[in-house]
C-alpha cells in the first residue's frame, strides 16, 4: 500500500520535514534536475569551487540529501560528512557510493549537530538551511563546529533583483513547476512546500546579516542564475 504523501508546511516542524523528504529520496537528484532546467549542476560546480576542497581537510556538507554535492568535494582527496537529517536521504546516499573511503553519511539535526567543537575546516550547506525550523540556530551550530579561520558556503534559493524577472521566476514556480513535479516526482506535494519555502524565505542582505549576528566574518554573496540562487560564504574568526 502506497504511503499518504507527507507535506511540510512553513512550521517546517523538523519531523514532518524529514518525513518528506524520505519520500522524494530515491527520484529526488532527478526530479532537482528536470525542476531546475538543469541549472542544479551549474550551482553544484559554483559550490564546490567556493568550498575549494583539498586533501587533508575535513568537510562538513549538511543537508547533504543523497550526497551529490557532498561526492564532488570528496573528489578532491578531502574528508567529507555528509549530514542530513532525513534517514532516507542518508540511506539512499550511503547505498550510492558505498565505495567512496572519505565520505561518510550521518544523520543530523542542522540545530543540534553530533560533532566536537572546531571539528571542521570548512562547512557547507545547500538548500537546506530554507527547510530548518531556527536557521539562526543552526548558523551558530555550524560556526561551533568551525574550526578558527574555518569557512561556511551556504547555497541558497534567493530573491531575483530584477523585478521583470522575478516576476517570470515567480511565474514558473507558482504554475509550471507544480505541473512538472505531477509527473517527475514521487511526492509532487513536497514541491508545493518548495513554492512556499522560496517565496517566505529572506532576500540576500537578511541572510547576510543572520550569518553575521551569528558570529560569521567577511561575509559575502554573489547572486547566481540572475539571483535565483545566491552563495554566501564567511570565515570563522580566529
Amino acid at each position: 500500500m502506497t504511503p499518504e504523501p507527507n507535506r511540510a508546511d512553513l512550521a517546517k516542524d523538523p519531523a514532518r520535514v524529514s518525513g518528506m523528504f524520505d519520500q522524494v529520496a530515491a527520484k529526488y537528484d532527478r526530479t532537482n534536475t528536470v525542476l531546475s532546467l538543469g541549472n542544479d549542476r551549474f550551482w553544484r560546480v559554483a559550490t564546490t569551487r567556493a568550498v575549494a576542497p583539498r586533501a587533508g581537510q575535513r568537510i562538513l556538507d549538511l543537508a547533504a540529501g543523497t550526497g551529490a554535492s557532498s561526492v564532488a568535494l570528496a573528489r578532491s582527496g578531502a574528508e567529507v560528512v555528509a549530514a542530513d537529517f532525513s534517514p532516507g536521504m542518508i540511506a539512499e546516499g550511503a547505498r550510492r557510493y558505498a565505495d567512496l573511503s572519505n565520505l561518510s553519511f550521518v544523520e543530523a539535526n542542522a540545530t543540534d549537530l553530533p560533532f566536537a567543537d572546531d571539528e571542521f575546516d570548512t562547512v557547507t550547506m545547500s538548500f537546506g538551511l530554507r527547510n530548518v525550523d531556527q536557521p539562526k540556530k543552526a548558523l551558530r551550530e555550524l560556526r561551533r563546529v568551525t574550526k578558527p579561520g574555518g569557512r561556511i558556503v551556504v547555497c541558497e534559493f534567493s530573491t531575483p533583483p530584477s523585478a521583470l524577472f522575478g516576476s517570470l521566476y515567480r511565474f514558473y514556480n507558482g504554475r509550471v513547476l507544480p505541473r512538472v513535479a505531477r509527473v517527475v516526482s514521487s511526492n509532487s506535494e513536497a514541491y508545493d512546500y518548495l513554492n512556499e519555502s522560496i517565496r517566505h524565505w529572506p532576500d540576500q542582505p537578511t541572510l547576510s546579516a543572520w550569518m553575521r549576528e551569528e558570529g560569521w566574518v567577511d561575509v559575502a554573496y554573489r547572486n547566481l542564475s540572475l539571483g535565483i540562487v545566491a552563495l554566501h560564504r564567511g570565515t570563522n574568526p580566529s
